[in-house]
């Protein structure tokens, strides 16, 4: 049953029934391409007079260009429509201690990415991001660059656009933004990083037609991209998913949002750090990709760590299966790589935490661009919606 919101009084125009169907027009070239005029026709329902008026305009704005033409045994030769790979976007996967920096064109398809210290100071971040992706666009001066998306640990205030929650970066409140925008004169758009992998579900991935799923990211902390009836759940302030910081033991390990007992803080990275520490009574130094490696060789320490880190993993997911009873859960993060032997440990818990009927598909993410491939997303949305028709900046 359609839902109608009566207390929004605004009516339809003709340019909004227009930036529909541009939009529409848009994400079917995105998504079948290369696609000729007549086929688009066909798969929007719209008139072909409509349907050419529209790709003329996109040709017209740079988003699209004419590619190869088809063969037919009679009658006109199909010219096949494609987006204009020229148009890039640069992107940013920002995190404790190491940030990523890239750059993707409009298909997500990346021609440059690079690695940078993360400060605890984030002007000093801001400053040596700015700095960064100056360069990569004297780099690339060839390309249009669309604007700069950046997913990160934290939660964006959607009127101030602040930052105002990202304790595994330790920053407070900061205008990440504007300080960016100001300093490149380019479009910034900043988004949670599992809201972000949400989006490159949603653009790049397999959920299809599915409208209920979560993104669980699991790195330094656990984050989570809740996707319910279609859209993404923002809640107060941007601040609806931070299900890793539910605290499941009052009593537990203290957390860096200053609770105890959180969810990751048994789930994360850090927390399977922690058990190998335990488990090996030392202290050596090592990463999470160290920690993986070990148990690859027969660490029985590192064994036991990332069975006890994927078991806590379930045990938060289980918590949001029976709240939420998505159709999908999809995790990120570089224990996906271990998910063939651990994986079952989540999926049982899954099992366990489903109320009626059959239990939501658990499977990791493909590959580890989750995160910058939202922010390509990011920056893009705005033009595929139906609120479009702004024109790339030279």
């Amino acid at each position: 049953m359609r839902r109608y919101d009566f207390t929004n009084t605004q009516v339809a125009s003709s340019q909004t029934a227009r930036d529909i169907n541009r939009g529409v027009v848009l994400n079917l070239i995105r998504r079948r391409q290369p696609i000729s005029r007549a086929d688009l026709a066909r798969a929007s329902g719209l008139q072909r007079s409509t349907v050419s008026l529209i790709t003329e305009q996109l040709i017209r704005e740079r988003w699209v260009v004419n590619g190869a033409v088809g063969r037919l045994p009679r009658g006109r030769r199909p010219t096949f429509l494609r987006l204009n790979d020229r148009i890039a976007i640069l992107v940013v996967d920002l995190r404790p201690n190491e940030s990523r920096i890239g750059v993707a064109d409009i298909n997500g398809n990346f021609l440059s990415e690079e690695t940078m210290p993360t400060s605890n100071d984030p002007r000093a971040t801001a400053e040596a991001l700015v700095a960064r992706i100056l360069h990569l666009r004297k780099v690339h001066s060839d390309l249009v660059f669309e604007g700069v998306g950046i997913s990160l640990p934290g939660r964006i205030d959607e009127k101030t656009k602040h930052l105002i929650f990202a304790p595994n970066l330790g920053w407070a409140d900061f205008d990440l933004k504007g300080v960016i925008k100001r300093a490149t004169g380019m479009r910034v758009e900043l988004e949670n990083a599992a809201n972000a992998c949400a989006l490159a579900e949603v653009w790049y991935g397999h959920t299809g037609k599915i409208r209920d799923f979560v993104v669980v990211t699991v790195s330094e902390g656990i984050g989570t991209g809740v996707f319910v009836n279609g859209h993404l759940a923002r809640g107060l302030k941007g601040m609806a998913g931070e299900f890793g910081h539910v605290s499941l033991d009052p009593s537990g390990p203290a957390c860096t949002c200053g609770s105890r007992g959180c969810w990751e803080v048994y789930g994360s990275t850090r927390a399977a750090l922690r058990y190998y520490h335990e488990f090996s009574h030392t202290q050596e130094e090592l990463s999470f990709r160290d920690l993986m490696c070990l148990s690859d060789a027969g660490n029985e320490a590192a064994h036991k760590a990332l069975e006890r880190m994927f078991q806590a993993i379930g045990r938060g997911v289980r918590m949001m299966v029976t709240g939420l009873a998505p159709e999908e859960i999809v995790v990120v993060g570089e224990l996906t790589s271990q998910w063939r032997q651990f994986g079952s440990l989540v999926e049982k818990e899954v099992g366990l935490g489903f109320l009626a009927g059959r239990a939501p598909r658990v499977r990791p993410a493909e590959g580890e661009m989750a995160r910058l491939r939202g922010a390509v997303a990011l920056v893009l949305q705005k033009h595929f919606g139906p609120s479009v028709g702004t024109r790339p900046e030279k």
